[in-house]
This record gives structure tokens, sequence and C-alpha cells, in this order.
């Protein structure tokens, strides 16, 4: 196995657990361009023909199906830009799996932009993953820019796990989601930061139709001098309810900034949010380290637990 081909599985395995050829439907996007692909009756994968990107197009009814949709960079210099839309049918049940891994052994910025649009039709259920990463020991920055549109019919489910698994420079992520009737939106965020890298974090849901609901919780630790920012804005337009959960710890000379702000623009609305941010407890240090620990590794395995 070639020292590319290496990194291209390390890759795939950390943000799409890809560790072979996945079954059924899926895309594999390489330094900008698309170099495996299956498509299945059950879920249409087609190229743009305007723009870079592809649509995903899942049948009225599928049960029990996933796509992978994972994007790798192996270059340093590079910047990517991709737009995937995604048609869930009416009914339909799936899993899909994304996120972008960065390999930079250069000098030069490596980045990549990825603009997802979901349009879930009535009573269908999506659970989407989408992990990052960025390694190398090139001194260029490895920079990601995800963007996601949640576009949710009646009674539809959408179930929303993004994970930044370290590495990554800077990162601005952008999430905008629109519920209609008795649909749920689940958004769980995990992101680690070190040294000096970035992480921006905003969220805007509107709770439009009735007994729509949304539930934010993001969990986040800052090491070294690294900076996040998260905000997010919910907004109820309907009997609805929406709760968001936002805790961090600081590390280090890390910050972090927590912005959740909610409003009720109808009587029946129900809105809630947290935030807390602060250090690991001496004693959770000292419990670990009785039990034969080094302060060093008590550390890595709270933070281990709480980012599960």
């Amino acid at each position: 196995m070639s020292e590319i081909a290496k990194i291209d599985k390390e890759l795939l395995g950390q943000v799409a657990d890809l560790h072979s050829v996945p079954q059924g439907s899926f895309n594999i996007r390489k330094n900008g361009e698309s170099v495996e692909r299956n498509s299945t009756k059950e879920i249409q994968i087609v190229s743009k023909k305007d723009k870079s990107g592809i649509d995903i197009i899942v049948a009225e009814g599928v049960k029990n199906r996933s796509v992978h949709i994972p994007v790798i960079i192996t270059v340093s210099g590079l910047s990517d830009l991709v737009y995937n839309d995604f048609y869930i049918g009416k009914n339909a049940d799936v899993l899909i799996v994304a996120g972008c891994g960065i390999h930079n052994a250069g000098d030069a910025k490596s980045q990549h932009d990825g603009i997802h649009t979901f349009h879930l039709a009535d009573g269908c259920k999506v659970r989407y993953i989408e992990k990052h990463l960025g390694i190398g020991s090139g001194k260029g920055e490895k920079i990601l820019n995800p963007t996601t549109v949640i576009e949710m019919e009646n009674g539809s489910n959408f179930e929303m796990e993004t994970i930044q698994l370290g590495g990554v420079s800077y990162s601005d992520r952008k999430t905008t989601a629109v519920l209609m009737d008795d649909a749920k939106l689940v958004i769980k965020e995990k992101v680690l930061t070190d040294e000096k890298q970035t992480a921006k974090t905003l969220f805007n849901v509107t709770l439009k139709g009735k007994n729509s609901s949304v539930e934010v919780i993001s969990r986040s630790v800052a090491k070294g001098k690294s900076k996040q920012k998260f905000i997010s804005n919910i907004k109820g337009q309907n009997e609805c309810f929406g709760h968001v959960e936002c805790d961090g710890i600081i590390l280090d000379n890390g910050v972090i900034e927590s912005t959740p702000k909610i409003v009720a623009e109808n009587i029946n609305a129900t809105l809630v949010h947290e935030a807390a941010i602060g250090k690991i407890a001496g004693d959770q240090i000292v419990k670990l380290q009785t039990l034969g620990l080094s302060e060093e590794e008590a550390q890595a395995e709270i933070i281990k637990g709480f980012l599960k």
C-alpha cells in the first residue's frame, strides 16, 4: 500500500468509519473530484450540471439504508467548494455519513467548504453524522467551513451529529433550519480545539409549525491558546418547544464564548437555554490519580468522557 493510500485510509476511517468500500450508495470525493461512486435504485447519486456537487435522492418509503459521502484532501494549497442537495422521500428512514479530513504536509492553506441542503418530505427520518479532522506536519492551515440548510416538512425527524476531532486550524459552521408541524430536530455538537485554532458555530432554527421541537446540545473543549465561539438563535413562531444546552471546558489559555439566544413569538412557545463554561474540577483529577493515572492521563480521560 502506498503512502498516499495509507493517508486516504486513515482519513476515511476517522471521518466516515470507512475501512473498505461501503455497501449501497456512496460518493468519495478526493482533492476536488469524485473518485468513487455507487448508486442504487433506492438511493441515487447524481452529479450537478451547473456547479460542483451532487444530488442525493432517497426514494419514498426507503427503510434502514445508509449513504456515505466523505471528502478528503491530501494536497497542500487546494481550496474545494462543493454543493450537495439531499432529497429525502416521504416516510423514508436513512443514515447519512459525511465528514471531511484534511492531510496537509505543506506550507500552503488547504480548505474545504461544503454547502449541504436537506429537503425532508412528510414523515421521513434522517440521522446525519458529520466529522471533521485535520492532520499533517506541514505549516499550512487546515480550514473547514460547513454550511447546512434543513427544510423540514410535517412530521419529519432530523438528528444531526457534528464532531470536530482536532487538528483543524479554522472552522466556521453555519446551520439554518425551518421546521413545520410536528417536525423534530436534534443537534449534537462536539468540538475540540488546541494551539491557536479557532472554531465558530452558528445555529439559526425557526420553529414555524405547531408542535415542532428542537434540541441543541453542544460540548466543547478549548486547549492551548485556541478560541471558540458558539451562537444559537432559536425562534418559536407557534406552539413549540426548544432547548439549547452549551457546556464548555477550558484548559491552559483557551477561550470559549457562548451566546444562546431564544425568541418567543407565540404565547404557546416554550424555549429554554443553558450555558456553562469552566475548568476541570480538581477533585475529578485527584480521584482518577488514586486509580493510578497521571495528571495528564486523568485529564485526557475526563475530556474523552465529556466529548463522548
